[in-house]
């Protein structure tokens, strides 16, 4: 690569979109640029440091070793530049949080923060599990998610950060008509020989399927083959009545027609919640949902394992660091 050179910020965010799409159509949608426009911005860049970044074919878009060793490096300049663009805003963008579903504790944390700084606008999305989640929080259409930090590929939990917010007792959502549902609790061996519906199939989900996957392990139960995704309640109830599949879920699940939910016994699964950020992302947004997790952590204890309960060997929590105050 060149000895000196002066990169151009613009060409950066170009090679970072097509790096993540490995598509130039994709990437030039994303960045809403004509096409021409973004290959014109990559040979730019590709001129001004030596080096091809891509090898591209009719049929595929790949990083090059240069491509691969310039990556860090453009997302480590592109989020100093924004941060340096942030600091000297007026007043600070709003901060888009993703929930994954309405009801979970994890809306207790958002409106407490917004207690804290009621200033300071926090939105909440209800769109994804953590996986799919993190893709959107890495190409900053996103800040910060909650769910299973340990169940990211290391690659991805290296350009995050984690605030460890909470161990969730698991659930099963039972048909109402299952005979099971009479039970206040389900001990997991009642399960047995059965298949539990667990997200298998969902791209934006997986930490949630392999959670499963090592509970069910060992105890005769089976992770249900992939489904479509049932979006909407008259759905649910629909295809609650008419199949006879568990869902796996958590004790804060939000009810739903035509099912009941029981907490799994012998042992008590747990779920590991952690927030999860963009590293290096500074927001004082975010400072109020740290402080707020903290906060309803400690006051709920949410940070204690119940006895006799089950969490994966080696689970990968998240820091339980100092917070920063919100004011």
């Amino acid at each position: 690569m060149a000895s000196s050179y002066d990169v151009d910020p613009r060409l950066l965010r170009a090679f970072v979109a097509v790096a993540a799409e490995l598509h130039f159509t994709r990437a030039a949608g994303r960045l809403f640029v004509a096409q021409q426009a973004l290959s014109r911005d990559i040979r730019r860049l590709e001129r001004e440091l030596g080096a091809e970044l891509f090898v591209r074919t009719t049929r595929q878009v790949a990083l090059t070793p240069d491509g691969e060793r310039l990556l860090p490096y453009a997302h480590a300049v592109l989020t100093a530049h924004d941060e340096l663009a942030e600091a000297f805003r007026g007043e600070p963008r709003p901060l888009l949080v993703d929930l994954n579903s309405a009801g979970l504790g994890h809306e207790r944390v958002v409106h407490r923060a917004r207690e804290l700084a009621p200033e300071l606008e926090l939105m909440a999305r209800y769109e994804s599990g953590l996986t799919g989640a993190v893709h959107e929080i890495l190409a900053g259409r996103l800040d910060a998610s909650f769910g299973r930090y340990g169940g990211l590929a290391p690659g991805l939990r290296s350009r995050l950060e984690a605030q460890f917010v909470r161990y969730e007792p698991m659930a099963v959502l039972l048909p109402e008509h299952d005979p099971l549902a009479a039970l206040p609790e389900v001990p997991l061996a009642a399960l047995a020989g059965r298949d539990v519906y667990a997200g298998a199939g969902n791209d934006r989900t997986p930490e949630w399927t392999e959670l499963a996957a090592r509970l069910f392990a060992g105890h005769g139960i089976r992770v249900a083959p992939p489904a479509p995704l049932v979006v909407g309640m008259e759905e649910f109830r629909r295809v609650m009545a008419k199949a006879p599949t568990p869902v796996l879920a958590v004790v804060d699940f939000p009810p739903m027609p035509g099912s009941v939910l029981r907490p799994l016994v012998y042992p008590v699964p747990l779920s590991p919640v952690s927030l999860v950020w963009r590293k290096g992302l500074r927001h004082p947004g975010l400072d109020a949902l740290r402080q707020a997790a903290a906060e309803l952590s400690a006051q709920e204890g949410w940070y204690e394992r119940p006895a006799g309960s089950w969490l994966p060997d080696g689970e990968v929590l998240g820091a339980l660091t100092a917070v920063p105050s919100a004011g």
